[in-house]
């Protein structure tokens, strides 16, 4: 994760803004911009996005452009819908980049990598479980916080070197014993922090959370 502008050619690069930026267009265009104009939600946020900004500081490296840390898209696409978790990581993804963590050339492309795949896998897998499955809280929980964040984020484990072998960056031997082998070792964290807070959130401040609605997951049960 988090690709350096020296280990990526203009092929990915190019291709990284033709998936990213038609995205990030359509997350403007439809996200709940009236939620800005309440204190208590921008507050939520804007608090969300700073706290995903130091998980993403938060890493481990093992070479240039190998780097795992935590992606927090499923939670955030759960409290504010795919559109605003795109627009908040997009704004995670600038700051990591000033800091020198992330190429500026290869910007759309970490963000297709760790924002598109992410947010829109949480985004299907919600929208599936809540079209087929009972309107549950364990099932809210369980599936779509903790099932659903170890998905993506092993969907992100796997583009990722997909794309690094790809570019030849690194070849496939190489990336599957000494990065993607280490995916594993993430998704627990992932998953046991996303269900976590998500189980306080909806318990203690289900007004935080777009997707949740008491009259659904608990009064009529």
């Amino acid at each position: 994760m988090n690709y350096s502008d020296d280990i990526i050619n203009t092929f990915w690069i190019f291709l990284g803004y033709l998936v990213y930026i038609p995205v990030l267009l359509l997350a403007i265009r439809r996200a709940p911009w009236w939620h800005a104009r309440l204190n208590t939600d921008f507050n939520v946020f804007l608090g969300m996005t700073v706290a995903t900004l130091f998980f993403w500081s938060v890493k481990a490296g093992f070479a240039e452009g190998l780097s795992l840390h935590l992606v927090g898209a499923t939670m955030l696409t759960l409290m504010f819908g795919w559109a605003f978790a795109v627009i908040s990581l997009s704004l995670v993804l600038i700051g990591i980049s000033l800091m020198g963590d992330a190429g500026w050339q290869a910007y759309a492309l970490n963000a297709t990598i760790l924002i598109v795949i992410p947010v829109l896998i949480s985004h299907g897998i919600f929208r599936l479980v809540d079209s087929r499955l009972p309107n549950n809280f364990f099932i809210y929980i369980f599936i779509n916080a903790f099932f659903g964040s170890a998905i993506a984020l092993g969907a992100v484990g796997l583009a990722s070197t997909w794309v690094l072998a790809m570019a030849d960056a690194y070849t496939m031997d190489y990336l599957i014993y000494n990065y993607l082998a280490y995916y594993p070792l993430l998704l627990f964290p992932e998953a046991f922090l996303t269900g976590m807070l998500m189980t306080i959130f909806v318990l203690y401040f289900p007004h935080w959370v777009s997707t949740f609605d008491d009259n659904r997951y608990l009064k009529n049960h």
